[in-house]
């Protein structure tokens, strides 16, 4: 039977297995970048009687389109399996996230001069935190969420939000009701959504003639010059470069016309598009883009390399974690991003190595257990009280604020930031 190759833009929506082609160009020109293994959604937390039944695991590997720029998973994941209705993440409970969250917002509307009584909707709006930001503005909002977690975004933030995945038909009910948005923002969320296809289609429905859509995303060139293999995961369909983005909005009549780098997550791109001549191109479009190529983003070579140091990390944090063990001494964790099972499975640990992860008072996830390794997750107060001789910081994004925040408090435990360079900070 002969295989139809698939060209753009018949190709961006990818659907749910093997994807062996491009999502942008339909190049089949890919190289792997690393294979993560078999692993479990990073965010199917279990629950205690949930531990004595079988887990899917899915293939985690990275490939790269060097025609286009564009880092994807070799295997797709249902969307409703990676999402389900008890999705855990709420973006509200962090506090780094909020304060970031509330200046994202401040600098759009200040920036572009967005008139007041504007509609801004963000796609994939979690609890509704972002869009807060808009409010307090003087802008109208709309979210658009498809978890249960979009009844916390209405009970506590008072958002409005459709509880859906964000297709055209959803964009054209909000332009029915609201009229088009002048500013449309996704937040960690463009990267993860399969049919991409759909979303660029219902994008072009709900943006304003004179509107902008800001998308910020794991960046690829912070993957690679910060080690952070373990951004690679189900959730992350696409890890974007700019030259990606750059190659992929054209399709639908649209361009990137100014680009930044943000410190979300440990390194993120924020590129600002607009309708084709709406906006000028900024230089700093350019000048990123061949930053990307200078430092070799799309070469086999560079990931060969980074492979080698993330195999350096590995091997430092789990002597440190094997020593522990030896010695009596206790190994444990604080905070429990869905990065962090990644990192978790992929380095080997389980609860005799690491008896449990600590999350923050009020989480969702407290009372479960970590997919794959079974390590349970328990409120940060036991750490406090226990005096570990160890403290990992899986959200090492934020270690030096989370470390901070643990020594005004008293303890003293010695902690371990296990990326972007594997290091111990000692006791005090």
């Amino acid at each position: 039977m002969r295989r139809v190759i698939l060209k753009a833009p018949d190709c961006h929506d990818a659907t749910p297995g093997r994807l062996e082609h491009c999502q942008i160009t339909g190049s089949e020109n890919l190289f792997e970048a690393v294979d993560l293994g078999h692993q479990p959604p990073c965010d199917a937390l279990l629950s205690k009687a949930a531990l004595d039944q079988p887990e899917v695991t899915y293939p985690l590997r990275l490939n790269i389109c060097p025609e286009s720029g564009l880092a994807q998973l070799g295997h797709v994941v249902e969307g409703s399996t990676i999402y389900p209705l008890d999705y855990p993440y709420r973006s509200g409970i962090s506090e780094p996230l909020r304060i970031y969250q509330k200046a994202f917002a401040d600098d759009i509307v200040q920036r572009f001069r967005i008139p007041a009584d504007s509609l801004c909707a963000d796609i994939g709006s979690n609890d509704g935190t972002l869009l807060t930001g808009f409010r307090r503005n003087g802008m109208r909002i709309i979210g658009v969420e498809p978890t249960n977690i979009a009844n916390c975004a209405v009970r506590e933030n008072q958002v409005e939000t459709i509880q859906k995945f964000f297709t055209e038909n959803v964009a054209k009910e909000i332009v029915a009701e609201k009229g088009r948005a002048k500013v449309i923002t996704m937040t960690n969320v463009f990267a993860h959504m399969a049919p991409l296809g759909e979303v660029m289609r219902g994008l072009d429905r709900l943006l304003d003639k004179d509107g902008i859509f800001v998308t910020e995303s794991q960046y690829l060139l912070d993957v690679l010059e910060d080690n952070q293999f373990e951004g690679i995961y189900h959730e992350h369909i696409r890890t974007y470069s700019l030259k990606s983005l750059v190659t992929l909005f054209p399709y639908y009549g649209m361009e990137v016309f100014d680009v930044g780098r943000a410190s979300r997550y440990g390194g993120n791109i924020r590129a600002y598009v607009a309708r084709k001549g709406v906006h000028p191109i900024s230089a700093n479009v350019a000048d990123l883009l061949a930053e990307e190529e200078r430092k070799g983003l799309f070469a086999p070579e560079a990931w060969a390399q980074w492979r080698g140091r993330v195999a350096e990390n590995r091997a430092r944090f789990m002597q440190l974690a094997y020593e522990a063990r030896q010695k009596g001494l206790r190994f444990v964790a604080d905070s429990c991003p869905g990065r962090g099972a990644v990192l978790v499975n992929y380095y080997g640990l389980d609860h005799n190595l690491m008896p449990y992860v600590a999350q923050l008072p009020g989480s969702e996830k407290v009372g479960k257990y970590m997919p794959g390794t079974h390590i349970p997750i328990v409120d940060n107060e036991v750490i406090l009280r226990e005096q570990p001789d160890y403290v990992v910081i899986l959200a090492w994004h934020y270690g030096d604020f989370i470390m901070e925040r643990w020594r005004e408090r008293g303890l003293k435990s010695a902690f371990v930031l296990p990326l972007p360079e594997f290091r111990v900070v000692p006791a005090s």
